[in-house]
Parts: structure tokens; sequence; C-alpha cells
């Protein structure tokens, strides 16, 4: 896509600190360096996000995502964790429609990186659980 970023990174027309790149796959530095080693992989084919996936295209991302993220972590004797993110959609923080997944290394617990989660488990009953476990199952495609 002309006016994608990513597409265009992938494509060497805007420079990036790449780390691995194969075929299918671009791996570089995200540019905002949540903690250091922050790197996004992301599918050399341009789809907005993890929806748009077919499964040969889930196995050719998903398949490299364990080799990158190892090289991360043996980058730097003080990384003892990772936070492996994926967004889609605005609603979820996405902000380049370009598929990306994210790794970012994490040093300590007050590296400034965070993901808040909220229990409501209380707000719900066997009923509730069971209508959206079925509506998700109902979805499932073969």
């Amino acid at each position: 896509m002309s006016d994608c970023i990513f597409c265009k990174i992938i494509a060497g027309e805007i420079p990036s600190y790449k780390v691995y790149e194969d075929d299918l796959v671009y791996a570089f530095l995200d540019i905002s360096q949540n903690t250091p080693g922050h790197t996004l992989l992301v599918p050399k084919e341009h789809v907005a996000n993890l929806f748009d996936y077919d499964e040969q295209l889930a196995q050719d991302v998903f398949t490299r995502l364990p080799k990158v993220a190892r090289a991360v972590r043996d980058s730097n004797p003080a990384i003892e964790g990772m936070n492996v993110v994926n967004n889609n959609g605005a609603v979820a923080y996405q902000s380049v429609f370009h598929s990306h997944i994210h790794l970012i290394p994490r040093y300590t617990k007050d590296d400034d990186f965070s993901i808040h989660f909220v229990d409501n488990s209380g707000e719900y009953n066997e009923e509730k659980y069971t209508a959206i476990q079925q509506a998700i199952i109902d979805h499932l495609e073969d």
C-alpha cells in the first residue's frame, strides 16, 4: 500500500533499524523505544490487522515470533521478561494500520511500561459466561 509507513519501511523508502528480515516478515526497532530493544515484527504483506490474517500468513508471522523474541531477549542480559502486544483496531490503540507485533523487553516492574487489567468478574455469573462462550463458539470458522 503506497501510503503505509510500514510498507515504505519494508521497501526501504524510509530508514529503519532492521533487526531481522526474510521473504515474509520484517522486524525493526520501534522508534518510540518504550523500553530499550522495543521491536516490531510485521508481515511484508500489507494487512490491516490480525483479523485479516489467513492461516498461511498467521503461520508465516507467528512461527518467526519466537526467533525474534529470543534474539531481543538475548541482546541484553538485563532483560528479565517481555510483553508481546498486538493491537487490532483504533479502539485497541492500533495507530499504524499495517499489522504489527510489539516485542517490549522488560527490565524491572518499574521500567515505565504497564498493561492495566481490570477484574470485572464480580459482574458475571454462569449465565453470562455461558452466553459469551457460546457466541464465540458459534462464530468459529472451520
